[in-house]
């Protein structure tokens, strides 16, 4: 039996980290890492004693996009193979990109094609400043479209359309320029970066988290009509009746910590 594409470990109290695990191939994704990382993930928000998930990787690259062997593969599939695979790296992005629980990617190394994917999936990205990005599908008369959704909106739809046709490369300072990735440090100092966004959202309520990830998800860039306003009055009334809501106020006036930060 071959071993796991991923490892799975809990480096802090509430805090699971999932880590690409195949170095040699630079942590290229084949079929059986997307079925994994899926897995993974969707364990991961089930599990309430989880608060924070951080996706990391191992070696020198954060993920390279498809495996080749794997690839060599797809290009004898039918289309109605290259269907269902397709769906399944679909699946795998939207189980990291609306798990309940914030996600961080802490991108040590190159993320190139579905690796940038799995960086846009996730809620907060940290990079290497010595990473690079790049989306070299059209280079292989490919598209980049199960992760499109998720990397136009990290990149901005006028960056995406750069780089998805032109497929350069660019590096974290573009990046974070960009606002593709939220901070770019030395390598030595992406644990910090991680430990202190972690910290931060270790203090805020795990429902109102939720809640708040579920806002940005129907607000972002939709039009600001009587339809959306009465729905954000909906999500705060909500938020206001519910157990944390509730709880975290009552704290705030008592002057005591709230249930999750003791």
């Amino acid at each position: 039996m071959s071993e796991s594409p991923i490892r799975i470990d809990r480096p802090a109290a509430a805090v699971a980290r999932v880590t690409l695990d195949r170095p040699a191939v630079r942590n290229a994704f084949n079929d059986e890492t997307i079925a994994e990382l899926t897995r993974a993930f969707r364990e991961l928000d089930a599990d309430d004693g989880v608060r924070v998930i951080v996706l990391a990787a191992q070696g020198p690259a954060f993920c390279a996009g498809a495996d080749l062997h794997w690839m060599r593969r797809m290009a004898e599939y039918s289309r109605d193979e290259n269907l269902g695979d397709a769906a399944r790296l679909a699946d795998m992005l939207r189980s990291i990109a609306s798990c309940r629980k914030p996600t961080i990617a802490r991108v040590q190394g190159d993320a190139y094609a579905g690796g940038m994917g799995l960086v846009a999936a996730c809620d907060l990205a940290v990079a290497a400043d010595t990473a690079h990005f790049c989306l070299t599908e059209v280079k292989l008369g490919l598209v980049p479209a199960t992760i499109a959704p998720y990397v136009i909106r990290a990149l901005g739809a006028r960056a995406a359309q750069r780089y998805m046709l032109t497929a350069e490369r660019f590096d974290a300072a573009t990046a974070l320029r960009l606002g593709f990735v939220q901070a770019v440090t030395a390598s030595d100092q992406l644990d910090a970066c991680v430990e202190a966004w972690t910290s931060a959202l270790l203090g805020a309520s795990p429902q109102a988290l939720t809640a708040c990830k579920q806002l940005l998800h129907e607000v972002t860039d939709r039009p600001i009509d009587a339809a959306l306003v009465a729905r954000t009055a909906a999500l705060i009334a909500d938020a206001r009746a519910s157990d944390d809501g509730r709880h975290g106020l009552q704290s705030f006036l008592d002057k005591t910590p709230p249930r999750w930060r003791a």
